[in-house]
């Protein structure tokens, strides 16, 4: 009775995790076309960076997916060390397919005629361009974000793994923001390449994507260290409901199924 309890909380913490994960990513994929400036939602003007190599200074404006790619990453980690990285595996090719489908489901509703009534209560606004305009990604867009986002994901799986053979079961804070930190920065400048480089219409120039790329991963790398006490909650929070022991043994066999 008690290893079909223990069996559940198992299962059910890896349908919260992983729900976590896939929501997270979806609604960045979504809201990823949308570049802000951090300065100015905080209230603050432009940073106005000067590089050396670079003629335009570096402002802080950022894809608003950063707003939600941290989180993936966190939860990447946990499961990794909980489940192993079948477990990141799994819901990584998942959350793909989510996305895709997405897409997909996205392209074909955007083909949708619009009701006339909807139309003209939305005057003067061009709702149906304006739906279209947000809800339409370019293929581009659509190519690069996937790849950025598995290239990610076995980037991180593989540095996650690699760092524990230094740490051990210890310094939970080393592995994790270190792992997340080298899969963000192939993350960051991926999706920019594929998507606007490469696919964009109008076309990026390389200093802009290099210059949102830098800016998009400078974020990234301080919400990483920030997000560092949120790993041990989660590590607590999942302890307690595992129990100690419960816990304990599935990180030990997510070590042993990662050397193979």
């Amino acid at each position: 009775m008690k290893k079909i309890e223990t069996n559940s909380k198992k299962q059910n913490l890896y349908i919260f995790l992983s729900g976590l994960f896939l929501t997270n990513a979806l609604i960045a994929e979504v809201v990823g076309t949308k570049i802000f400036s951090l300065e100015k939602t905080l209230g603050f003007n432009p940073a106005q960076i000067k590089l050396p190599i670079w003629d335009s200074p570096l402002d802080f404006n950022l894809t608003a997916g950063v707003m939600l790619w941290p989180v993936v990453f966190v939860m990447t980690d946990i499961i990794n060390e909980y489940y192993g990285k079948k477990g990141v595996r799994k819901i990584s090719f998942l959350t793909a397919g989510f996305i895709a489908y997405s897409f997909c489901m996205i392209w074909l509703i955007t083909g949708l005629s619009p009701a006339d009534f909807w139309v003209q209560i939305n005057n003067p606004l061009d709702i149906n361009t304006a739906f279209n305009r947000i809800f339409l990604q370019s293929m581009g867009i659509i190519i690069g974000s996937l790849t950025a986002f598995l290239l990610g994901q076995i980037v991180d799986v593989m540095a996650f793994q690699w760092l524990r053979k230094f740490t051990g079961s210890k310094s939970l804070w080393f592995r994790a923001t270190g792992s997340t930190l080298i899969s963000q920065f192939i993350d960051s400048f991926v999706v920019l390449f594929i998507a606007f480089y490469f696919f964009g219409s109008p076309k990026w120039t390389f200093n802009q994507v290099v210059s949102v790329g830098i800016i998009n991963y400078i974020y990234k790398f301080s919400i990483a260290v920030l997000l560092t006490p949120l790993l041990y909650i989660v590590h607590y929070a999942i302890d307690s409901y595992l129990g100690k022991q419960t816990a304990n043994e599935m990180i030990e066999e997510a070590t042993e199924s990662n050397l193979f």
